[in-house]
């Protein structure tokens, strides 16, 4: 009996052995995606097309608010001036215009949303060809980019954003 168990102990010592042996052979490295798709050129450049891209739907918003505010004032300004009819007309004009104005700004963030996805998949697409290069480059034989902990020695962020940087210039 303690024969089978002097194996067993054995059989375990050696299979952990061969793990380490294995595990020392491989190499794992994080990317910070938040990182990237804030400091990187490219995204930066992305930012900027969009902002560009979606300036003058966001002016027109912030005045069409205004103006929508400087109504509520009138109208409570005058509302006790105002016949029945005329009130009510005005209270139906005020809710449309309200109305209006919620669609208009339903509509700037869906397109504002839309565009942003599509400018950051391309950043990270970018990224993506980067990481794959310091991976091929440094024998890598994973890249992780959500975890918990990683230990700064495993980040090639500053790598890739090298790469994305130069790239972009």
């Amino acid at each position: 009996m303690n024969t089978l168990k002097l194996r067993c102990l054995l059989s375990v010592l050696l299979m952990g052995f061969g793990v380490v042996a294995v595990a020392q052979d491989f190499k794992v490295g994080y990317i910070n995606t938040q990182m990237i798709t804030t400091q990187s050129n490219p995204a930066k450049a992305a930012q900027a097309k969009l902002e560009q891209e979606f300036s003058k739907r966001q002016k027109e918003l912030v005045e069409q608010q205004a103006a929508l505010k400087a109504f509520g004032e009138k109208f409570e300004r005058d509302a006790p001036t105002l016949s029945e009819s005329q009130r009510s007309a005005r209270q139906k004009e005020g809710a449309e215009l309200g109305r209006d104005l919620q669609r208009r700004q339903r509509e700037f963030q869906e397109d504002l949303n839309g565009r942003r996805n599509e400018e950051l998949q391309q950043v990270l697409d970018r990224a993506t060809k980067a990481v794959k290069q310091v991976a091929d480059a440094e024998k890598y034989d994973m890249v992780l980019q959500e975890v918990v902990y990683v230990n700064t020695k495993h980040d090639i962020t500053d790598k890739v954003l090298k790469i994305l940087n130069a790239g972009s210039k």
